[in-house]
């Protein structure tokens, strides 16, 4: 048996939880330009955060259960009581949300308003106004909603290029933390590219220290420019709150997500059909693969894009249409997020010979693998 097959990568993630409500995850939830100013003034900051802050929304949603009732509800208290466990109850949840449009579409997260049956969106002014789900993408956790009424004209973010964020640059997180309203935080970028926490499917997370809690699901980070450049989704917390860890999925994923979701009601995500592995210098030299940097081909699936394409075990894929490929994480996002029937170009490095591969993406069934 080809020893790639053995490969085996193993994340320890502690107590992840996401950030509209507590969301217990276990092992299973190139250069940049400088996008910020080249000095920082005591007004700069304010100046932003009031720009903004009417931008972002508070959102309740509302779903109702059947069962018995929460232990402090005072009422129906007797099991024996007629209509125990059988009348209908409200559960709600509550996070924020992005201005996108000026017509009221907002952009927020999955968990805050999947398998809602009522959905309140709440304005700077304080008006509520009900709100439809245009399309949900659980697998990254997003959704698109949309005010419904006579909504006044809103003032939407611009979306920034997520990819020049810089380490260290400072941001500023706005949403609706434990519910007690709109408040804004500052940080900075610590990390990007966070993947394989066990948070979501799809991952490729801005990493952050503005103080971010649970409510603050699906609100606004943003530059100093005034720029959305994540959504906020996940914290890293042994308490649940605020440990100076947050997550946020970056504008240049949200983007062809939130089009989708708006187009066509939901993500229909390129699929290759081979499982991979980021390729190791210490793997690159036990295997003796073909290149040091890449997502390795631990297996291909029969009958699928990679087995037509000519793909095999061993593999390292290092670019699809010309854009370097670094990790398994960077292949998987970057294939899910091509419509599938499209042809794609793969580098290949096998043994001590590079070559091209085309392939023409199929979709990706619900339950399959993610690649």
């Amino acid at each position: 048996m080809n020893p790639v097959r053995h490969i085996i990568a193993a994340v320890a993630a502690v107590g992840l939880v996401g950030t509209g409500f507590v969301l217990h995850s276990g092992a299973g939830h190139a250069n940049a330009a400088p996008s910020m100013p080249t000095s920082i003034t005591d007004a700069s900051i304010p100046d932003v955060a009031e720009r903004v802050v009417d931008s972002v929304v508070n959102i309740s949603a509302a779903t109702a259960v059947r069962g018995a009732p929460a232990a402090n509800d005072p009422f129906f208290t007797d099991p024996d009581s007629p209509g125990f466990g059988r009348t209908p109850r409200r559960q709600g949840s509550k996070g924020s949300g992005v201005i996108v449009t000026s017509g009221g579409r907002i952009l927020t997260n999955a968990h805050v308003v999947n398998g809602a049956d009522e959905i309140i969106v709440t304005i700077a002014d304080g008006t509520d106004f009900p709100a439809k789900v245009v399309g949900i993408d659980p697998k990254a956790d997003l959704a698109v909603i949309q005010l419904k009424g006579k909504i006044p004209t809103l003032k939407p973010l611009v979306l920034a290029d997520s990819n020049t964020l810089r380490l260290g640059e400072v941001v500023l997180a706005i949403g609706d933390p434990f519910g007690v309203g709109k408040s804004v935080t500052m940080g900075i970028v610590s990390a990007k590219g966070r993947g394989n926490m066990g948070i979501e499917e799809y991952e490729d997370f801005i990493q952050t220290d503005a103080a971010i809690n649970p409510g603050n699901s699906g609100g606004a980070l943003v530059n100093l420019k005034g720029e959305l450049v994540g959504i906020n989704t996940a914290i890293a917390s042994k308490s649940g709150g605020y440990a100076g860890i947050g997550f946020a999925i970056p504008t240049n994923m949200v983007k062809p997500i939130m089009q989708m979701l708006v187009t066509d009601g939901k993500v229909s995500r390129g699929y290759l059909g081979v499982n991979i592995a980021t390729v190791t210098t210490q793997l690159a030299t036990e295997h003796k693969l073909g290149a040091t940097r890449g997502a390795l081909v631990a297996n291909v699936q029969p009958n699928s894009p990679a087995s037509k394409a000519g793909l095999t075990e061993g593999d390292v894929i290092t670019a699809i249409n010309g854009t370097e490929i670094r990790s398994g994480d960077a292949f998987r996002n970057t294939v899910a997020m091509i419509r599938p029937g499209t042809t794609i170009e793969l580098a290949v490095a096998r043994n001590a010979s590079k070559t091209v591969i085309k392939a023409k993406l199929g979709e990706l069934p619900e339950e399959a693998p993610r690649r």
